[in-house]
């Protein structure tokens, strides 16, 4: 859109709302006028100067922007920019005008122009058709009216449609009526009988006219026929007619041939036969030959449907004049109908604890057939529960004749077939879908008489062991199996502590996490309880076995590592080879390969000398002990067990090697003193002073029968410390069962006192002699016999005498 035209809108806005100077003029012409023909002077009208119209750029604006006038604004004219129709743009509407809008700027002024368009006479009236054609029977009855068509003029007003007449007017007249629309309703009315013999075709032209200036009019031609009257009607060789007919006979089938005679000559003397029945099939099933009267099968007989046909049939000339005649068609039974089977009452399931004799369905069997070829019988082909009784004419029944069981079938498909006695017989079957509905006479079964479940010790709880699995035979909800954990107790706490039981999946899971070595296994039963009413249950035993895991690792039961002593085994240099120092002892309370020991040395201060047994923990010399071989001898032992990981423990062995007490002591005191001692070493110092305070008073005795070439060496013993040296009881036994150990050991135990001026020997055999190194102990003895330890527990593998 232009700049200008855009401004040329919104000033017309302006015009619109602002108070201006309006003002208003009206001029008429008439339709048709050429291009550029004067419409008005609207400068001199609306007394408007042309420079006024130039200055103020006037415009003409339309509402429904067809510019048919232009402004010549050097003029101050009004002109026809196009040629105008008015039956184009008014249609019959009147009157028809042109309303235009002027417009000037700078001032703004606004005026309105109305351009009145007046009708000219410029179309006639017109018929649709050139002609009508009308067959009039010279018969006819004065009075007689026939309708002619209208015409149409586009014109309005006195230029419009006035009139019409109709020539030559000898047998007819014209008759107009007016109609509520306005228009008139044209008809030619019959005013003299028409004779055919004088004359049998009538040309007539009707003439509209309307009322211009000049006048202008249409015509349409009246071609009339006028027919012979008939003045004889034709007449059938016989009225009835009688017809035997099997009912499969084909389509084409000729029934009869009718025939009429008219005594009138050409064509009142044409006779035309047809079929006049209206109310039943006939013409649906026969037909008749118009000309020759030969009457045939079109469609089907049925017995079943009719037995007897009438056909109707008139003859006709082409007068109109009619006679008419029946046919009486005769239809005979063929066994051409299959029996029908419709279910009365049916029922889709019956419970499996129906009785026999029940009722399951009700049906009634028809055969259209007559005779022997509308009899039936029905029967069941299947070798299944059910028959089928007569319960009247037609009318059978189908029973349970035994008990059901919904477990073994839960569906039948009952084909129920009936045929009837024609030749040759024909039949009909049906299937019947019958549902056994479920009743709760199954219990439950778990796949297993029992389980038995195995799970790893130290489980995480909440773990899925296993699942039991019960089925049920019934259906549905009766089948529907819900699991619950029997009570009972396992060592006096509920089962339920141990266990739980999904009741939906039969999934058990561990309520805790289980000890092997607390508990090794357990039982308990699980119900299956089905959704019946009432509900059927079965039980069956679970045993869970606990499996070993390796999570205990070896307890060295000997030799006992104490806090703070050091516990020496003493071995003489004058061991042998294979010479037995002492026996590691260990116990792993798992089972199976994860409580297989096995002993290992690990470290040693001299591994050339000493040697531990794989599996029995004997720690033996593997050559002969020497003068250079250290006193002091430290052995480390590792004990594992087979599990998989393996766990162990490891045992720190102290051996004196030394043929006596002065020389150990002195290597054990420099060794002992170098510790450094913990808040407990208190106790086990209170602990040594009293026992060494009554060993004191029984050693005094037996110091007096010493030989007192002991002196000496008793004075080396002074603010010393006695060590404790255990050694194996004779009847010890290992964890192999080996045998005991065989060696006895004497030992010297030496005391002095302050006055250094004594000293005793004393030997003891076979007794159990420990001597301890306690730093905090000087010149103390003390005699440890039968300590108890977990060695004296029943189960222990070790014997103590």
């Amino acid at each position: 859109m232009s700049d200008r035209t855009m401004r040329w809108q919104v000033l017309l806005l302006i015009f619109l709302f602002l108070s201006s100077v309006v003002g208003q003029v009206t001029y008429s012409i008439p339709e048709e006028m050429s291009k550029g023909s004067l419409v008005g002077n609207i400068a001199q009208d609306l007394g408007i100067e042309v420079k006024r119209l130039k200055s103020g750029r006037a415009r003409i604006y339309t509402e429904d922007k067809a510019e048919y006038i232009e402004l010549n604004a050097d003029r101050g004219l009004l002109l026809v920019k196009e040629r105008i129709d008015r039956e184009a743009l008014c249609g019959q509407t009147t009157p028809c005008a042109l309303r235009l809008q002027i417009t000037l700027e700078d001032p703004i002024e606004f005026f309105s122009v109305t351009v009145e368009i007046n009708d000219i006479n410029d179309n006639m009236p017109a018929f649709k058709k050139e002609e009508m054609r009308f067959r009039i029977s010279e018969s006819a009855v004065i009075g007689a009216k026939f309708v002619l068509e209208r015409a149409m003029d586009l014109d309005v007003g006195v230029n419009g449609l006035q009139g019409y007449s109709l020539k030559p007017t000898d047998n007819f007249n014209l008759k107009l009526q007016n109609q509520k629309d306005g228009s008139k309703k044209v008809e030619m009315v019959l005013q003299k009988h028409l004779d055919r013999e004088t004359k049998d075709h009538i040309s007539l032209i009707l003439t509209a006219t309307d009322g211009g200036e000049p006048r202008l009019s249409g015509t349409m031609r009246v071609d009339i026929s006028v027919l012979d009257a008939n003045d004889n009607a034709p007449v059938f060789t016989q009225e009835e007619y009688k017809v035997t007919v099997k009912e499969n006979v084909p389509k084409g089938t000729i029934m009869c041939t009718v025939n009429a005679v008219d005594a009138d000559e050409g064509s009142n003397g044409n006779v035309l036969y047809s079929i006049t029945n209206t109310l039943d099939d006939v013409p649906n099933v026969f037909q008749v030959s118009e000309e020759s009267g030969v009457v045939s099968l079109i469609g089907y007989l049925d017995f079943e449907k009719t037995q007897i046909y009438e056909i109707h049939v008139q003859a006709s000339d082409d007068g109109g004049l009619t006679d008419s005649c029946k046919i009486i068609v005769e239809v005979t039974d063929t066994n051409d109908n299959a029996p029908s089977i419709n279910i009365m009452s049916k029922t889709n399931s019956v419970s499996e604890d129906s009785k026999p004799g029940t009722v399951v369905t009700i049906f009634n069997v028809q055969d259209p057939d007559s005779g022997e070829n509308g009899k039936v019988a029905c029967e069941i082909e299947e070798q299944i529960p059910f028959f089928i009784k007569a319960t009247s004419k037609n009318f059978f029944s189908l029973v349970t004749d035994s008990e059901l069981d919904r477990e073994r079938a839960s569906e039948y498909n009952i084909t129920v077939s009936c045929s009837d006695e024609g030749v040759p017989s024909l039949s009909s079957s049906v299937t019947l879908t019958l549902q056994i509905s479920d009743v709760n006479d199954n219990a439950p079964v778990f796949e297993r008489s029992s389980y038995e479940a195995y799970i790893v010790e130290n489980n995480t709880p909440g773990l899925s062991i296993f699942t039991v699995k019960a089925t049920d035979a019934d259906w549905n909800q009766n089948a529907r199996v819900s699991y619950i954990l029997e009570d009972s107790s396992i060592n006096g706490v509920p089962v339920s502590s141990y266990v739980s039981v999904s009741a939906d999946s039969g999934v058990i899971h561990a309520v805790r996490s289980f000890d092997y070595e607390q508990i090794k296994d357990f039982q308990f039963h699980v119900k299956a309880q089905d959704g019946g009413s009432p509900p059927l249950s079965s039980n069956v035993t679970v045993k869970i076995l606990i499996q070993d895991q390796n999570d205990n690792p070896p307890q060295v039961l000997y030799p006992v590592q104490t806090g703070g002593s050091v516990v020496a085994e003493m071995v003489p240099r004058s061991a042998e080879v294979g010479y037995l120092v002492t026996k590691v002892v260990a116990v792993d309370v798992d089972s199976g390969q994860n409580a297989w020991l096995s002993y290992k040395l690990q470290k040693a201060t001299d591994r050339a000398l000493f040697e531990v047994g794989l599996q029995n923990g004997e720690i033996r010399t593997i050559r002969q002990v020497t003068d250079k071989d250290a006193v002091k001898q430290r052995l480390t032992v590792i004990v594992e067990d087979n599990g998989q990981p393996s766990r162990s423990a490891t045992v720190i062995v102290n051996v004196a090697v030394a043929d006596s007490f002065p020389e150990v002591l002195s290597e054990f005191t420099d060794s002992t003193h170098d510790k450094e001692y913990n808040d407990n070493l208190t106790f086990y110092l209170v602990l040594a002073l009293v026992v060494v305070s009554f060993l004191f008073i029984t050693c005094l005795v037996v110091i007096i029968s010493v030989k007192i070439y002991r002196w000496r060496q008793s004075r080396i013993l002074y603010h010393s410390s006695l060590p404790i040296i255990p050694y194996y009881p004779p009847r010890y036994s290992d964890t192999l069962g080996t045998g005991t150990l065989q060696h006895v050991y004497n030992y010297e135990v030496c005391r002095t006192t302050d006055s250094r001026k004594s000293d005793c020997k004393f030997g003891r055999a076979a007794s159990q002699n420990v001597l301890v190194m306690d730093p905090s102990s000087t010149g103390t003895m003390q005699r440890m016999q039968g300590e108890k330890s977990i060695l004296d527990e029943p189960d222990s593998p070790l014997e103590v005498s």
